[in-house]
């Protein structure tokens, strides 16, 4: 048996001598790149923090002390640490192990981050809360793998060097290696800082120089200056001590050693600490090693040779997204690309290597994204905003006051819309309907297939005004793609076939599910439904949707999104409005956070399938009296 086998707490590290550490940690990357292999999930990064946890671990006693990991996906090696090694090929699986901290699952997991940028804001929340109550413990930020490039991280650093309360935030910075002549000043500089003696020793001399009457005070001020113009020359986190922070590093993040003397020295500072680490993404494995943007975030691969395993044929939606951008760009050189650090997840990276000075990566930086892209359409420029829906939260504030306000034509092409799979609840595309319907000036469609895509696309860039293109994770449908790109109406829906019993109302993705289902109503219930692509969630195709509904029993809306404020809730307005009563079905998930699992187990479970959607309609609805069964028997139980 080795070594992680008996580690079912951080308390168990401390029994361990160095050399044992170094083998765990060995062990630790042999059980990351095995799992990951099957499950799929974020390797690079994980690989890249083992020495840095471990060392973290072996210093600190969570859950006593807390812990914040930002981004939260580099927690796997944590996990492991926490008690939760023989649950750990479950890990993204549906019932399985989160890929990201969740409170629920373990007390070690103190805080969710899986949108970046926040682990120091919620340590100096932890932390202050403390000391209003009195208690001691230490709080510790890690931030790393891009988070520091979010601007609420600088508001966190700042904050908490004002109030000057003792947390310690762990910079993990693994973009960059340690030059052999700066690494070695930096750690000279490293170790005259955090050893006790100088702190006692400077303030001692400060002390004495005090005393000298007369112009004691003005030689401390001068000897300050030179200090810090010295500092400034050779140390290169002034930045951070500007801020209020003692600042340690640059540290190797995979010398055990050196990072528990660090850790340990910084935990009897008594104000906020920044120390930095370098650290290698991927380390360990050496395909990760030379892809470490490939091994970012991937899906099962073969472990000898890290190819990933044979995907679809089919292209996904991102892939057509990419190409019709390119397309885009060279038919109008107007058009120009904005990612937030996702540039290869958006497809955004392939426009850049063909119009490098119309793409701009800003990284994890939303709302700067949305603000930069108005300005650039109120300049005449087409910009295409390419954001993952759930990380467009971030800069609602942007989309309403710079974009829509202003009738800036910016285009959102909305990525993983609905659900997205593994990564789960922070990562879910599910609530950006009801975010954005209700913002004036604002076009929101979505395609029922690559197809479509495209042809929307093309049509938000002919738009004077905002439009919003939302659009799936994962492969289409296999549909064929027209050579020319297409303009569609706006706000005009498309029936797909006429029934006479319902009407199946859907958006996007969930047009295909509603066809399949309306086909298993006629065959195994001999009920026959009409089937209305909506494309448009705004503005709605008011006439065609009156005109279609009033030749039927019931209506039926489908979507992937909560179902709050979500495209059903838009259709009930319709009828409201329009005083129009009749049964209405709407199908999508329910208030809640959906969890993390294959999207396709995920559909079932939430009944989202052709099946399952196709029973509960027959199950909802009596044709014969016209209502839904549901709404008389609420109506019978209130009655009696």
């Amino acid at each position: 048996m080795g070594l992680l086998e008996n580690i079912k707490s951080p308390q168990d590290l401390k029994k361990l001598e160095l050399a044992q550490i170094y083998r765990l940690a060995e062990e630790i990357r042999e059980k990351l790149i095995e799992v990951v292999s099957q499950t799929g999930g974020h390797l690079a990064p994980n690989l890249g923090v083992v020495e840095l946890t471990l060392a973290i671990h072996s210093e600190y006693s969570s859950p006593r002390d807390k812990i914040v990991w930002d981004v939260g996906h580099q927690s796997y090696v944590h996990k492991l640490l926490t008690g939760r090694v023989e649950e750990f090929f479950t890990l993204r699986q549906y019932g399985g192990l989160a890929g990201f901290p969740k409170r629920e699952e373990s007390p070690h997991d103190v805080f969710d981050t899986g949108h970046s940028s926040t682990s120091i804001s919620a340590a100096l929340g932890l932390a202050k809360a403390r000391d209003l109550k009195g208690e001691n413990y230490d709080v510790l930020a890690v931030i790393g793998d891009g988070a520091m490039t979010g601007g609420m991280a600088f508001e966190a650093l700042n904050h908490a060097g004002h109030l000057g309360t003792k947390l310690t935030v762990v910079l993990n910075d693994n973009e960059m290696s340690i030059a052999q002549n700066v690494g070695a000043m930096s750690q000279y500089l490293n170790r005259v800082r955090v050893d006790p003696l100088y702190t006692r020793k400077k303030e001692d001399i400060e002390y004495l120089l005090k005393k000298i009457p007369a112009i004691g005070s003005t030689m401390v001020k001068v000897a300050d200056r030179v200090k810090d113009s010295v500092k400034f020359l050779l140390v290169p986190g002034m930045l951070f001590e500007e801020l209020g922070f003692k600042y340690f590093g640059p540290v190797n993040g995979h010398d055990i050693g050196a990072l528990k003397t660090v850790l340990h020295n910084a935990r009897a500072i008594n104000k906020p600490v920044l120390i930095h680490v370098i650290t290698q993404k991927g380390k360990g494995y050496l395909p990760a090693e030379k892809n470490p943007g490939k091994f970012h975030g991937v899906g099962p691969f073969d472990l000898k040779t890290g190819e990933i395993n044979k995907k679809s044929t089919v292209p996904n939606y991102t892939q057509v997204f990419a190409d019709t951008l390119i397309k885009l760009g060279e038919m109008n050189p107007k058009v120009i690309a904005f990612t937030a650090a996702m540039g290869e997840g958006t497809g955004v990276s392939k426009f850049a290597l063909k119009f490098p000075q119309r793409a701009y990566d800003v990284g994890i930086a939303e709302q700067h994204a949305v603000t930069m892209a108005a300005a650039f359409a109120l300049e005449g420029f087409k910009p295409v905003v390419a954001i993952y829906s759930t990380f467009l939260q971030r800069a609602y504030d942007q989309v309403v006051h710079d974009v829509a306000l202003q009738n800036a034509p910016v285009v959102f092409a909305l990525d993983r819309a609905g659900l997205v799979g593994e990564d789960g609840p922070t990562h879910h595309g599910v609530f950006d309907i009801a975010y954005l319907r209700h913002v004036p000036n604002l076009i929101i469609m979505a395609p029922k297939d690559e197809n479509e895509l495209q042809h929307m696309l093309y049509t938000a860039t002919l738009q004077e005004a905002p439009v919003v293109v939302r659009y799936p994770r994962g492969d289409g449908l296999g549909v064929a793609l027209d050579p020319q790109l297409k303009e569609i109406k706006v706000g005009e829906a498309e029936v797909l076939t006429r029934g006479s019993d319902l009407t199946l109302l859907a958006i996007g993705n969930m047009v295909n599910t509603a066809q399949q289902a309306a086909e298993i109503l006629r065959e195994e219930w001999q009920i026959s439904c009409t089937v209305i692509n909506a494309r448009f969630i705004k503005p709605l195709d008011k006439d065609t949707i009156i005109k279609e509904i009033q030749k039927v029993k019931g209506l039926v809306t489908l979507e992937e999104h909560n179902l709050p404020g979500g495209f059903g809730s838009a259709i009930l307005e319709l009828l409201q409005e329009n005083n129009i009563q009749m049964p209405v079905l709407r199908i999508g998930l329910e208030d809640g956070f959906a969890t993390h699992g294959n999207v396709n187990t995920l559909r079932d479970v939430y009944g989202l399938t052709p099946q399952k959607v196709a029973q509960k309609i027959k199950d909802s609805f009596d044709l014969e009296k016209n209502y839904l069964k549901k709404l008389v028997i609420n109506f019978s139980r209130r009655s009696s």
